[in-house]
């Protein structure tokens, strides 16, 4: 192959590269530093909202059969208060999703974040319910209504690609310590 060929393999290799992680980004990844400065600029409400630095926590937004279920843990298990901070935090998230209040959210990514609308619709067919784990908590959201489940879901996905988090434990890009 000649250094020519090899040169436009090379830029077709990086513009479709560069193409699938636009696709992704909602847009901003042509833009440098965007992007990036969009997720620092979330982490940062995240942790005034929360109470814990967002880039020391994990979070795993998992799409369940009927619902979901929102994690959230400290990286290190030795942080006693970072824990406590969480588990305060969900038990709250826990009890304004179920009276159809998703102002936490909106505070962290300062916009309506979608699914919220048809979430707080169906909020009587909804059960949310915050369970302590080793180094955090857990938000497990169930309901048996369609349109309720899809809903959850379209939050699940908008959370999981604004915090650059997992779909389940299993893939969360940062491991606990």
């Amino acid at each position: 192959m000649t250094e020519h060929g090899a040169g436009r393999i090379l830029l077709l290799v990086l513009g479709i590269g560069s193409a699938c992680k636009g696709a992704g980004g909602g847009g901003h990844a042509s833009v440098p530093g965007r992007l990036d400065t969009a997720f620092a600029a979330t982490q940062a409400r995240g942790r005034r909202v929360m109470g814990v630095d967002q880039y020391t926590s994990a979070h795993v937004f998992e799409d369940l059969p009927d619902g979901g279920r929102i994690i959230l843990d400290r990286v290190s298990g030795s942080d006693t208060t970072g824990i406590t901070t969480i588990r305060r935090h969900m038990r709250d998230v826990a009890a304004a999703f179920a009276a159809g209040d998703f102002t936490k959210p909106f505070q962290v990514h300062a916009a309506v974040v979608p699914g919220t609308a048809v979430m707080t619709a169906r909020r009587a067919a909804m059960h949310y319910q915050e369970r302590d784990r080793p180094r955090g908590a857990e938000v497990r959201i169930r309901t048996t209504d369609a349109a309720a489940i899809a809903a959850v879901h379209e939050f699940l996905a908008f959370q999981r690609s604004a915090h650059h988090a997992g779909a389940h434990e299993g893939m969360n890009p940062r491991p606990p310590a």
